[in-house]
């Protein structure tokens, strides 16, 4: 499973927000000039994320992009997986119910449980306000 670049730049675009001062809407443009990211595609990103109730938008010269909660209250999973779909590493897994007809005999279908549990595990235990931390102690050790 990889993620796409769709993905990585939802998380990129959410800590942005959140990395704003105050309650002020951010504005696409700047977002895509210290992301260094077309402005049309965080535009399709964002809209996914809108339409997720993951951020709202607000019009007119001071417009933009807000949070809809506090970082602390966004899992790594919950953005990647709006704008990913599931996060499963293979399609045997993406139902609720395993379609394959050789899921009874597969042994490799343990593995790929495991595996899909694991990412599961690490994205929902990572919240937006800790991808913020390490933003921040990384700025610190480059000064």
């Amino acid at each position: 499973m990889k993620i796409s670049t769709r993905g990585r730049y939802a998380l990129r675009l959410m800590m942005d927000i959140a990395l704003a001062e105050g309650d002020v809407p951010v504005r696409i443009k700047d977002i895509a000039g210290r992301q260094d990211i077309s402005e049309k595609y965080l535009e399709q990103i964002v809209s996914v994320l809108n339409k997720a109730g993951l951020v709202r938008s607000s019009r007119g010269p001071q417009g933009g992009y807000r949070l809809t909660r506090a970082p602390k209250d966004y899992t790594a999973g919950e953005i990647v997986s709006s704008i990913e779909g599931n996060l499963v590493p293979v399609a045997c897994l993406e139902t609720e119910e395993n379609e394959c007809p050789r899921h009874r005999s597969c042994a490799t279908l343990r593995l790929w449980e495991k595996l899909a549990e694991a990412i599961q595990s690490v994205m929902e235990s990572v919240t937006l306000a800790d991808l913020i931390g390490w933003q921040k102690e990384m700025e610190k050790k480059k000064k």
